[in-house]
C-alpha cells in the first residue's frame, strides 16, 4: 500500500492524541528517558468550571507550558502568577531544570518576565504586526 496525502483539518483530537503519543514514544527510545507526564492546575469556580488554566508536561529534566489561560472576568488579580507558580513549582520538584513558554507579544510576556523567565528568542511578524516571544526560567540546583 502506497500511502496517500489528504488534507483533514478536523482530524478528531483523539487519533491527533493517539498520533502524538507514537511521536513521545520514539522519543523516549531515542533518548532513553521515559519520565514524560503531564503537568496541569486548573482554577475553578464555585460551579467547577475551569476558568484558568496552566497546562504543559516535564520529560528530560525541562518543562514545557503549553497553555495558559484565565477567563477575562477573573484576570487581574493574581490568578496567573498563581497558576504559573503552582506550574514551575511542580516542574522542580519532578527535576526539571528549565520551563519554557511561548507567548505572544500581546499576551504575557510581562507576566513571565516578572516570575523570573528570560526572554531567549523573539520572532517578529507571528502574527503580522506582533511578535512570538520564546522565554525560559532556569531553576537552581536541588
Amino acid at each position: 500500500m502506497v500511502p496517500r496525502l489528504q488534507a483533514e483539518h478536523d482530524l478528531p483530537s483523539a487519533e491527533l492524541d493517539a498520533i502524538e503519543e507514537r511521536l513521545n514514544c520514539d522519543n523516549r527510545l531515542l533518548t532513553g528517558r521515559d519520565d514524560d507526564r503531564g503537568l496541569v492546575f486548573a482554577l475553578r469556580d464555585e460551579t467547577g468550571c475551569a476558568v484558568g488554566v496552566a497546562a504543559g508536561y516535564s520529560w528530560a529534566g525541562i518543562a514545557e507550558l503549553k497553555l495558559m489561560w484565565v477567563e477575562k472576568t477573573c484576570r487581574g488579580v493574581g490568578h496567573g502568577r498563581k497558576l504559573l507558580d503552582a506550574f514551575v513549582s511542580e516542574a522542580a520538584a519532578r527535576g526539571a531544570r528549565r520551563v519554557w513558554v511561548s507567548t505572544h507579544d500581546f499576551q504575557a510576556p510581562g507576566l513571565y518576565e516578572k516570575a523570573g523567565f528570560e526572554r531567549m528568542a523573539e520572532f517578529a511578524g507571528w502574527p503580522d504586526g506582533h511578535s512570538n516571544i520564546i522565554l525560559c526560567k532556569t531553576m537552581a540546583p536541588r
